[in-house]
C-alpha cells in the first residue's frame, strides 16, 4: 500500500488551487470525543481499545468510510508511521509510543482521522492552495458521517468538549502551509509573526506544533476555538493569509529592486546544486527547493511546474525515499539516492505552458 502511495503525489501538493504559488495547502481539523468515554490522556487500555473498536464498527457500517483505509497502529512499522507523518496524514507525536490507536485515510488522501490522539477523534481535511471553505466542507462531511454512528461529547453552553481547553467550542483548527522566503531573506518575518500573533494566529513549523520551520515553509493556524463560529475562524485565517501574501509580494519586489543580481544568483545556484549534486540531505533539498520555488513564482525560472517541486519535496523525505525505492537505507545511503532521485526528476522539466 505505502509503496503505491509513494508513487503518487498526494492531492494537497498538486500545485492547484488559489494562491498556489505561495500557499501549498489549507487544513481544517476537528476535535471530537465520544460521550461517556474517558479521554485518551486519562483512559486505561480497555477504554482505548473500546474507542478503536467503536470507530472500526462505524467504519464497517458506513459506505462512505469503507471507501478509505483503516490502519491500526499495531499493524504499522516505524517506517510506515514516519511515511504517514511526512504525508501530513497524522501528527508527528501520534502513534509514537502508542499501539492503542488507529488512523483512517480517505481514498483520495484529502481526509484522515486520528483515533485516540489527544482526543478520541481528530478529523482533518487538507486541500491544495488557499481553500479553507473547501477544507471545512470536507471535514464536516466526515464529522457528520462518524457522528451519525457515535454520539459526540457536546455541551449546550460550551460546545464540543475536548481534552485541552484551548480546543473547546468548535473544536476546530484551520491552518495554511505558506512559503515565505522573501520575508525571511529581508528579515521582516519576525515583525510579521508578531503582527499576526496579536490577531489570534499562531505560527508553527512544517509538520505543525513543536516542529521546525524548513524550506521557509510556515504553518499558520487560529488560536481560539471557544466563543467564535467556524465562519469567523475561516474569515480570520483567510484575511491573515491574504495580508501575509501581500507582505511577501512586497518583500519579493524589494529583493528584485535592491538586490536583483544577488537573488537571481541565489536562485540559479540552488537549481544548479539540485541538478548536479551527488549527495543531498532532506533539509538541504527543502532549503534549495525554497529558492527554486521562489524563482519559479517570480518568473526567473519559467520551465518548472510547482507540482514537480512539490513532488521532489515529498519524495526527498526519509520515509518516502525508502518507500519509493522499496528498500530501507541508512542516512548516508539516503543522501546518495536522494540526490540521484532529484537529478532524475529535474530532467523532466515539466513545462509551465
Amino acid at each position: 500500500m505505502f509503496e503505491d502511495m509513494s508513487k503518487k503525489l498526494t492531492h494537497w501538493l498538486s500545485g492547484k488551487g488559489k494562491e498556489s504559488m505561495v500557499v501549498l495547502s489549507t487544513r481544517v481539523r476537528l476535535a471530537r470525543n465520544i460521550s461517556g468515554c474517558i479521554y485518551p490522556s486519562a483512559a486505561d487500555t480497555d477504554t482505548k481499545e473500546k474507542v478503536v473498536g467503536y470507530f472500526e464498527s462505524a467504519f464497517g457500517h458506513s459506505e462512505k468510510l469503507r471507501e478509505g483505509k483503516f490502519l491500526k497502529a499495531s499493524e504499522l512499522s516505524r517506517l510506515d508511521r514516519d511515511f504517514l507523518v511526512e504525508r501530513h496524514l497524522m501528527s508527528p507525536t501520534f502513534m509514537q509510543d502508542n499501539d492503542l490507536c488507529a488512523l483512517y485515510v480517505s481514498r483520495d488522501e484529502q481526509v484522515s482521522i486520528m483515533v485516540n490522539e489527544e482526543d478520541h477523534f481528530r478529523i482533518q481535511a487538507i486541500t491544495p492552495g488557499l481553500n479553507p471553505e473547501g477544507a471545512l466542507q470536507l471535514a464536516g462531511e466526515y464529522d457528520n458521517e462518524v457522528g451519525g454512528f457515535l454520539e459526540f461529547d457536546y455541551d449546550p453552553d460550551f460546545g464540543f468538549l475536548t481534552a485541552c481547553p484551548t480546543n473547546v467550542g468548535t473544536g476546530m483548527r484551520a491552518s495554511v502551509l505558506i512559503h515565505l522566503p522573501g520575508l525571511v531573506i529581508t528579515k521582516d518575518i519576525e515583525k510579521v509573526i508578531s503582527k499576526i500573533s496579536k490577531m489570534g494566529v499562531v505560527v508553527r513549523g512544517f509538520y505543525g506544533e513543536g516542529t521546525d520551520v524548513l524550506g521557509n515553509l510556515f504553518q499558520l493556524s487560529n488560536q481560539t476555538t471557544l466563543g467564535v463560529s467556524e465562519r469567523e475562524i475561516l474569515e480570520l485565517i483567510t484575511g491573515v493569509t491574504r495580508s501575509i501574501i501581500e507582505d511577501e509580494a512586497t518583500a519579493r519586489q524589494r529583493l528584485i529592486s535592491e538586490a536583483s543580481h544577488q537573488i537571481i544568483d541565489k536562485i540559479w545556484r540552488a537549481y544548479g546544486i539540485l541538478k548536479y549534486a551527488r549527495i543531498l540531505t532532506s533539509e538541504e533539498v527543502m532549503n534549495l527547493l525554497s529558492a527554486v520555488r521562489l524563482g519559479t513564482a517570480m518568473g526567473i525560472i519559467d520551465y518548472i511546474e510547482i507540482s514537480l517541486l512539490n513532488e521532489i519535496l515529498l519524495l526527498s523525505q526519509p520515509a518516502h525515499l525508502q518507500k519509493y525505492f522499496s528498500k530501507e537505507m541508512n542516512a548516508e545511503q539516503r543522501d546518495i539516492v536522494r540526490a540521484e532521485m532529484v537529478r532524475e526528476k529535474l530532467k523532466e522539466k515539466r513545462s509551465l505552458n
